[in-house]
């Protein structure tokens, strides 16, 4: 059954990542929100350079985003807290298509003192499923992770957010 979640704020971006980057060119450029009941959800699109086979995203980029988005979520309840990805699954239900929005939903579904796991999938504007994944991840704090290599995290503004709530497959996060 498919639940209604309200947008209650609107995550950072970096300005080079490959997922969330807003100065880099070749970026997903991806935005990411987190909705109500400790999920984030994240809008994006791949382009042609983003590309496998003609007109779908490469598997790898698709990983990345549910990687991202996923881990994200602990910054939710713990926002000092960063992930460092030890594992990831992911199974390919159906090609992720080009120049068309993607959504991905992520929750953490347990943590631990040194660590958190978490599950989360994308799908197309139809709602169609395409991929799912389960992630584990190391807490490392921020200051280890970029060791003082110029990373500017700042809050690049969305003059229109592309709902205000969005609809997900709970039973995909359970």
């Amino acid at each position: 059954m498919d639940t209604l979640r309200k947008i209650i704020n609107k995550q950072n971006n970096a300005d080079m990542c490959a997922v969330c980057g807003k100065i880099n060119a070749h970026a997903l450029g991806t935005d990411f929100y987190e909705l109500e009941g400790g999920v984030v959800y994240s809008v994006t699109h791949g382009r042609n350079e983003h590309q496998s086979y003609p007109g779908r995203m490469h598997g790898g980029l698709i990983t990345a985003v549910l990687d991202e988005t996923i881990g994200r979520a602990i910054q939710i309840g713990s926002p000092e807290s960063w992930g460092v990805t030890s594992k990831i699954e992911v199974v390919f239900k159906k090609p992720v298509p080009l120049n068309e929005p993607i959504r991905c939903f992520g929750k953490i579904t347990k943590t631990y003192s040194f660590a958190f796991t978490g599950k989360g999938y994308i799908e197309d504007a139809d709602g169609n499923v395409l991929a799912c994944a389960n992630a584990s991840y190391v807490r490392v704090p921020v200051e280890k992770i970029v060791n003082g290599a110029g990373f500017t995290w700042e809050n690049f503004p969305v003059n229109d957010p592309p709902v205000s709530a969005a609809v997900l497959h709970p039973e995909l996060l359970e």
